[in-house]
């Protein structure tokens, strides 16, 4: 239990998996957790042949239970968490007319009641000791809501309040929470299928139009590394050429 523990909630290919590489290669002793955890095995074995430590879960961020159990289970036995990201994404598209109620509350679970979840125990076991970082994944839906994203965009600007509260209440007591907003397309297998359903391909866009998942790690790093006289609650991320 020597090194620090970092655990990423959420971890998918990208974001996620690029977050949990970064913090392995810094010497953290990295958890992840995802609702189908066996797709994390590869993930596991390239860290661990490069040295680092980490560990894979099921877990479906949205059931109250499975996440206090799993937050139990991994500073019981892995050690005091330092740094915890609640990385859930939801990002779906529907008109108004096709928002049932059924896919407006899945999203809402996915990408807000589960930010809260994770945050509220990551602050059980941070607050004692004094010390951690409490970083939520935001999006472009977090600050305006977009044509076809209602169910999306009220989730993130949700997990966006919550973010603002946290940081206001925990704070003063030395727990860094960070909201980060990603405000482009990042080079992902669905961002590359909408593009293409639009007739753009996005192999002949320009370099670096499309984010880096490991562009958006170092982010991460570089805030949680932060001196706590100058540290930034909300940073937003968009490529060079991205209009904002």
């Amino acid at each position: 239990m020597s090194k620090p523990v970092a655990f990423i909630v959420g971890a998918g290919d990208y974001i996620g998996s690029a977050v949990s590489r970064k913090f392995a290669l810094e010497g953290y002793l990295v958890c992840m957790a995802r609702r189908n955890g066996e797709k994390l095995n590869a993930l596991v074995e390239e860290i661990r042949s490069e040295g680092g430590e980490a560990y894979a879960f099921s877990m479906d961020a949205r059931d109250e239970d499975a996440v206090v159990s799993l937050f139990q289970k991994i500073e019981t036995e892995h050690g005091p968490l330092q740094f915890v990201l609640c990385n859930i994404g939801g990002n779906v598209m529907f008109s108004i007319l096709e928002t049932t109620s059924r896919v407006f509350r899945k999203v809402w679970e996915m990408a807000c009641f589960s930010g809260f979840l994770t945050a509220r125990e990551a602050a059980k076991y941070m607050l004692p000791r004094g010390q951690g970082s409490i970083f939520f994944t935001g999006a472009t839906a977090s600050k305006r809501g977009g044509s076809g994203f209602a169910a999306f965009a009220s989730a993130k600007s949700g997990l966006l309040a919550l973010a603002q509260s946290m940081a206001r209440e925990l704070g003063p007591k030395n727990i860094h929470v960070a909201h980060l907003v990603i405000d482009a397309g990042v080079d992902t297998a669905w961002v590359r299928e909408r593009l293409l359903a639009s007739g753009r391909d996005p192999d002949k866009l320009p370099p670096d139009v499309l984010m880096n998942p490991k562009s958006i790690a170092e982010a991460y790093w570089y805030l949680h590394q932060q001196s706590r006289d100058a540290w930034t609650f909300e940073l937003d991320l968009r490529p060079y050429a991205e209009k904002f």
